[in-house]
């Protein structure tokens, strides 16, 4: 007799029924610290450039027009990095390697992806650091969805919660990690780049390496007709509801929490009033406040969902601390008052990422017989969900601050709403309890 329970076995995606393994014992440890590392490795990246580097770098070529500038990158490289998720995602799902499916993307993503980010100090003006970026930025996007795909991939409905509570927890505590290590780096940019670099680089080849992909017998990818490969990527919400309530609901928070996090550097010298260097020697200290907050909630949060068999309260819950997290410099504009932001965001996006993505597996469309599996573009298309919100979040914020004198209040009131918007919006998801 099947060891899913009932309740889960209807939310069993395509790729399971294809004959893909579910690991256990010690491969089961293994690949769950492997996949931590890993997205410790990529968010300690993204937190460093987009947190602090990347801002650094902008104010000192253009310290007049630094806001605007910095959204016009993020928006221009945030459109290729959507556009990449999904499509990467779904010629994963096509691929047949010796390798097998993922192997290649996670390799050649990750390594362009890493050598582009060390080289992004050496570009030359605004024009070449959008350029090397951009290459950084659709080369990790291209990896991330095949690494995440192996959540569904390769653990059982049963334990989804572990796995995503552990690559949820690996996750803040790279953003908190590498927003510290910037902080502390923000004068030495070249050797920041360069350590984050060649950290994304090390962290793919041994995850492959450490953790080889099992041979499974899958049927010939079928023929490519591009008209069938772009039709793929609509997900009618009419014919599966959940599946657009947790795209609405996982954007919703994003466009909240990214809009804060893309201008903490502003943040801190625009509205509290902090120098430069004072604020990047802050950051430093909140990425360390919000570390230890993320503990607490973070890695228990997917195993208790596990074992309360639910994730929607456990969503609420955190994106509800996420709100108030992004109220504490609108209520409070002092350092004590960011260090309270350091803590409830620590405790908030610590608990939403440990149990989102076993949400997101949860709600995958189920493949009709005879279809290729498409989970990997599935899950690809609510990555989208988190690389939306870096294109629209920045440019509203540039455009809110533009139009309002630099009124910081305003950023924080709309990015609250936001996310408690996003809140209830996975309330009426039914597939998931």
């Amino acid at each position: 007799m099947s060891s899913v329970p009932m309740a889960l076995r209807d939310q069993v995606p395509a790729a399971e029924g294809a004959g893909l393994h579910w690991v256990s014992g010690r491969r089961k440890w293994v690949l769950l610290v492997s996949m931590g590392t890993v997205f410790f490795t990529l968010l300690t990246l993204y937190a460093s450039v987009l947190g602090v580097l990347l801002p650094n770098q902008i104010q000192n070529l253009d310290p007049v027009g630094k806001a605007q500038t910095l959204g016009v990158i993020y928006a221009i490289t945030s459109v290729f990095s959507t556009l990449t998720t999904p499509i990467a995602g779904a010629l994963s799902d096509r691929t047949r390697s010796r390798f097998g499916r993922r192997t290649p993307w996670i390799i050649v993503g990750g390594t362009i992806g890493g050598t582009a980010i060390i080289l992004t100090p050496h570009a030359p003006g605004l024009v070449g650091i959008t350029a090397i970026w951009l290459v950084a930025v659709v080369s990790l996007n291209a990896m991330q969805p095949a690494i995440t795909t192996l959540v569904a991939d390769r653990f059982s409905p049963t334990e989804r919660g572990l796995a995503s509570g552990v690559v949820g927890g690996a996750m803040t505590a790279g953003v908190s990690f590498g927003t510290f290590f910037a902080g502390t780096l923000a004068d030495r940019i070249q050797l920041a780049y360069g350590v984050v670099g060649a950290a994304i680089i090390v962290a793919c080849l041994a995850f492959v390496a450490i953790n080889p992909e099992p041979r499974v017998a899958l049927s010939a990818a079928p023929p490519f007709r591009l008209g069938a490969f772009l039709k793929g990527f609509w997900i009618s919400p009419r014919e599966h509801p959940d599946f657009a309530w947790a795209f609405a609901g996982r954007f919703a928070i994003y466009m909240g929490y990214q809009a804060i996090l893309t201008y903490l550097l502003y943040i801190l010298q625009d509205h509290i009033g902090l120098s430069q260097s004072v604020a990047n020697a802050t950051i430093a200290t909140m990425s360390i406040v919000t570390f230890v907050a993320l503990v607490f909630s973070g890695l228990g949060s997917g195993v208790l969902s596990d074992r309360l068999g639910r994730r929607k309260p456990l969503v609420f819950i955190a994106s509800l601390i996420m709100a108030l997290a992004v109220a504490m410099p609108l209520f409070a504009p002092t350092p004590g008052g960011m260090m309270a932001y350091a803590v409830l965001i620590g405790l908030g996006y610590g608990a939403f990422m440990s149990v989102d993505l076993a949400l997101m597996t949860q709600v995958l469309p189920k493949a009709r017989e005879g279809e290729e599996d498409a989970t990997g573009k599935d899950l690809g298309i609510l990555t989208t969900a988190i690389n939306v919100p870096q294109i629209l979040s920045p440019v509203m914020a540039a455009m809110l601050l533009s139009l309002t004198g630099n009124s910081y209040p305003t950023l924080f009131i709309v990015s609250g709403l936001f996310v408690i918007a996003g809140s209830f919006l996975v309330l009426p998801i039914r597939s998931v309890r």
